[in-house]
């Protein structure tokens, strides 16, 4: 199976069965991951070798405005997507095979993670994966020790206050905080 079809399904938030193709491509993503970030997290990077690090990981070029401060920890690498102008904090942890799309101009605060995939709740399914994407909009704050959980929406400049867990969509030009995250004010 190939990245692209890999990601297609992911992305599809079709069920992957334990052992199916789907389920190992990602265990071989998995290990390439466990490579890079090691080698990103393993010694001190200038700011261009880090983000050409980073481009490879995520297959993606990246503008020179990218900033990310390791350690950054992910379990497949492949399906993250990030806009322009994007800045990660140390010790963030995306698990990115249901797919993460960073829009222009976010922040991701310090030990935020961000997860895309759930498993079945039977007992003979727990093995199962169940994807659904993650989308930050464009000039979006995440603060410190957040978590986005799978299937989220967080709208354009929207502000997510620091240690929140975010379980529902946030609209646009709203601050949530809170466990879970709910909506206090506007923009």
């Amino acid at each position: 199976m190939s990245n692209e079809e890999f990601i297609s399904i992911m992305n599809s938030s079709s069920k992957a069965k334990c052992g199916g193709d789907a389920h190992l491509k990602m265990h071989e993503l998995s290990q390439r991951a466990l490579r890079l970030t090691a080698e990103i997290n393993g010694s001190y990077h200038e700011p261009p070798e880090l983000r050409r690090l980073m481009s490879e990981l995520i297959c993606q070029e990246l503008d020179d405005r990218f900033g990310l401060f390791p350690p950054f920890y992910t379990d497949c690498g492949v399906n993250i997507h990030i806009g322009r102008g994007v800045f990660i904090n140390a010790g963030c942890k995306f698990q990115d095979q249901g797919g993460i799309f960073i829009g222009d101009g976010c922040l991701i605060g310090h030990n935020t993670v961000i997860a895309t995939l759930n498993h079945g709740l039977l007992p003979e399914e727990r093995g199962d994966l169940i994807p659904a994407p993650v989308h930050i909009g464009r000039g979006v704050w995440i603060g410190s020790g957040s978590i986005i959980l799978p299937g989220v929406t967080i709208g354009d400049n929207a502000v997510i206050g620091a240690g929140s867990v975010v379980t529902k969509d946030v609209p646009a030009d709203t601050v949530a905080v809170g466990d879970p995250a709910k909506a206090i004010r506007s923009i």
